[in-house]
C-alpha cells in the first residue's frame, strides 16, 4: 500500500490557477503535475466554494503546540 501524499495549500492554489487558464483541460494539468484529474477538480470546487478559507490543513493549533512541547 502506498503512502498518502500531502500537498501544500500553495501547490493546490497554483494547480487550480493553471487549470483555470483558457485553452487547457483538467486532464492536461493533472497529467503534468502527476495528480488525478478528480483531485484537481475537487481542489477547484473547494477554492470556488470557500475562497480564502479553502485548504485549512489538518490538525489543530493545540496539536502543534503539544508536539512542540514534546520535542523540548
Amino acid at each position: 500500500m502506498s503512502k498518502r501524499r500531502n500537498f501544500s495549500d500553495a501547490f493546490k492554489h497554483e494547480a487550480v490557477a493553471l487549470a483555470n487558464q483558457p485553452g487547457v483541460t483538467l486532464a492536461q494539468i493533472s497529467r503534468d503535475l502527476g495528480i488525478s484529474a478528480n483531485m484537481l477538480g475537487c481542489w477547484r470546487r473547494e477554492l470556488e466554494t470557500n475562497g480564502a478559507k479553502a485548504f485549512p490543513g489538518q490538525g489543530h493549533a493545540r496539536d502543534e503546540e503539544m508536539a512542540k512541547l514534546k520535542r523540548e
